[in-house]
């Protein structure tokens, strides 16, 4: 399928500017996050030369026309977090009970804010999935589901309800899969071949106290604090929402599927 992909083309609207960059930076980049492994924070950015931007803008158009990330965007570290610091005071903690969270360079956080901001479209999902979604929640995933039994209920029917726990999710996404996803979607070729470079040289290191480990290859999955790895995965799942509504089983209101939510 890669051998023979021709995605859209790209024009002026999806080229990068200095204007774009300082939104970013002073909208999309949260302050007092954790240094990268060059030092590098958010702050050094935000204070820097007002040159700064338009370097930026630059780098990242030279970047989509050769279709290539620099070595360093793939390297990121990741800490461990107690996903209930209580747990630790009444049982053994395990491996389970904790979430990484990977840190990853501060200049390829920005360039994914751009990606978003000028190929959002391409990341578009379905309604029923709120995740990772602006002013979106669990709790409008809740109120959904509610909504749809009461409605049942109110016509004398029964509802059966099953949750599923997607355990590891991000962790085991198969870049390949994601990859034919896009592509089904029409995305540039240049973008395209932006992520699956970058993907490429995804690895990271385990950072715990003071103590580092060696670096070791991501061959599947995403970072839990990517900007734009997030979307992808919708992208990634989106298709089984897909599979669902053309099912035709479960509840629908008013012939829109109303069978699965995430």
């Amino acid at each position: 399928m890669r051998a023979s992909y021709v995605g859209l083309d790209t024009g002026n609207a999806h080229r990068f500017d200095a204007e774009l960059i300082v939104n970013v930076l002073c909208n999309k980049m949260r302050m007092g996050k954790a240094a990268d492994l060059d030092g590098i924070t958010v702050e050094h950015l935000f204070y820097c030369h007002s040159l700064l931007p338009c370097v930026l803008a630059e780098l990242f158009n030279l970047m989509m026309d050769l279709g290539h990330v620099p070595q360093s965007f793939g390297l990121s570290y990741t800490v461990s977090i107690l996903k209930n610091s209580n747990s630790i005071y009444c049982k053994s903690v395990t491996v389970n009970d904790f979430r990484e969270i990977s840190i990853s360079p501060v200049i390829s956080k920005v360039f994914e804010h751009c990606i978003l901001d000028r190929f959002g479209d391409f990341c578009i999902s379905c309604d029923n999935q709120f995740g990772f979604k602006k002013h979106h929640s669990c709790t409008h995933a809740i109120y959904s589901l509610k909504a749809v039994v009461e409605y049942y209920i109110r016509h004398d029917s029964t509802v059966n309800l099953c949750a599923i726990d997607l355990s590891k999710a991000f962790d085991c996404m198969n870049h390949y899969g994601l990859f034919v996803r896009l592509m089904q979607r029409r995305i540039p070729t240049k973008l395209l071949c932006i992520l699956e470079q970058w993907f490429m040289t995804g690895s990271t290191c385990i950072k715990w106290d003071s103590f580092v480990s060696d670096f070791f290859d991501l061959r599947c999955g995403v970072r839990q604090e990517g900007v734009l790895l997030p979307y992808l995965f919708a992208v990634y799942i989106n298709n089984v929402f897909e599979y669902v509504s053309d099912s035709g089983l479960g509840c629908t209101i008013k012939r829109y599927c109303m069978s699965i939510f995430m």
